[in-house]
């Protein structure tokens, strides 16, 4: 009896959302989980996600997928922006239900009967397109979706929702540059759709992350691109702005932790950021040392960095825009430094991180070669013996 009681534990351990480095205490097996942990498991829960083609969205499914969950994915595209997301799952775990935010009924059928609503959508850059005219010069500009639209309009209406359909928990993905007072329109409108996600369902869980990093970012890719395809890396005026980097998978393994007991985060905001924080010119520097490109750091004025930035967003790939440029010029912090979240007393109302999740941040230093040492010359391959 022992021995079995030992086993179920072991799987307990390993099961589905308990992978490292957090291990509940509970022993039994829920009532709805099979199999022994892992991708071919049954996790017991159904997780709604929107957003999740995008940068954070897949990292998530890859860790949800690896956990045995069962994910019903909104996607506005077509089939080539979920296909890499298809084989973090196992054969019959996802759902993929094409939406528009226009469409109530549409977003409704994503949700279903989901267990958990992640919302993850959000846009650095308010998308258009170009449209006929009747007058000359007979073309003119459709604003498709703005930062309203995006980071409130939509964020409202998935709360709704899942109080109109009584989802029993909803994960909001704000920003911790959200502010009214910010310079950049992004931030401020993070910031009115997470006031009205707690307004519209007071029990969401708000995760607040700092800029992203890790592989396809656009944060140290920023640098590396510079370099490579302009020969020059510019900064804000002397490059002095901090941010405090936070590794993408670090993130997602927070909000996984979230969905693994989300009764226990209900009304909670998790803060999300690295060990150590940086002025963008220290990582301008990083990133050429790292990416061995000599190639000179420009300083420019705010000014003139704004309007290189309106011309750099008229590119297909927009590496830069007025708004980012904006968001980059103001430093880009968690709420508090490391000390004072540890020194919060009331544990019903302290803001969380992501060391009370048992999740330790992952330094810059210990990712960025794995996904910027292609942008040398000859990749690693040109220096070691044997490859040429």
């Amino acid at each position: 009896m022992l021995t079995a009681f030992q086993r179920a534990a072991t799987r307990h351990g390993r099961r589905c959302f308990s992978t490292q480095p957090f291990i509940s205490a509970v022993p039994d097996l829920r009532p709805d989980e099979q199999g022994a942990g892992g991708r071919s498991s049954v996790a017991g829960v159904k997780v709604a996600i929107f957003g999740a083609t995008g940068f954070l969205g897949k990292h998530l499914c890859h860790v949800l997928g690896r956990n045995g969950a069962f994910a019903y994915i909104g996607n506005r595209g077509d089939e080539m922006d979920h296909r890499d997301i298809k084989p973090m799952f196992d054969l019959g775990h996802t759902r993929f239900v094409y939406y528009s935010p226009r469409d109530v009924d549409s977003m409704r059928e994503v949700i279903a009967d989901a267990d958990v609503v992640v919302n993850l959508v959000s846009k650095p850059f308010e998308s258009g397109q170009p449209i006929q005219t009747d007058k000359f010069p007979y073309i003119g500009y459709q604003r498709n979706y703005s930062f309203e639209d995006a980071n409130v309009g939509i964020a409202k209406q998935i709360a709704e929702l899942c109080v109109e359909m009584q989802v029993d928990h909803l994960i909001h993905v704000s920003s911790a540059a959200a502010s009214p007072d910010a310079e950049s329109e992004w931030a401020k409108t993070k910031y009115a759709g997470e006031q009205a996600v707690k307004e519209t369902y007071p029990w969401a869980t708000i995760v607040r992350p700092t800029q992203l990093f890790g592989t396809a970012d656009k944060f140290l890719h920023f640098y590396a691109n510079m370099a490579k395809f302009y020969r020059f890396v510019p900064l804000i005026e002397d490059g002095q702005a901090l941010t405090q980097p936070v590794w993408v998978a670090d993130v997602a393994k927070s909000i996984n932790r979230i969905i693994d007991e989300p009764q226990s985060f209900e009304g909670r905001t998790v803060d999300c950021f690295g060990p150590s924080d940086y002025t963008h010119e220290e990582l301008a520097k990083f990133v050429l040392d790292l990416t061995e490109q000599e190639r000179p750091i420009v300083r420019m004025p705010k000014a003139a960095y704004l309007r290189w930035a309106s011309v750099m967003n008229l590119q297909e790939y927009v590496l830069m825009n007025e708004d980012m440029a904006k968001l980059w010029s103001q430093d880009y912090l968690p709420a508090m430094s490391a000390d004072a979240y540890k020194a919060q007393v009331d544990d019903n109302t302290k803001i969380l991180t992501m060391e009370d999740l048992g999740i330790k941040a992952t330094a810059i230093e210990a990712e960025a070669f794995h996904y910027l040492h292609r942008f040398r010359t000859a990749g690693h391959f040109g220096r070691v013996e044997g490859y040429h």
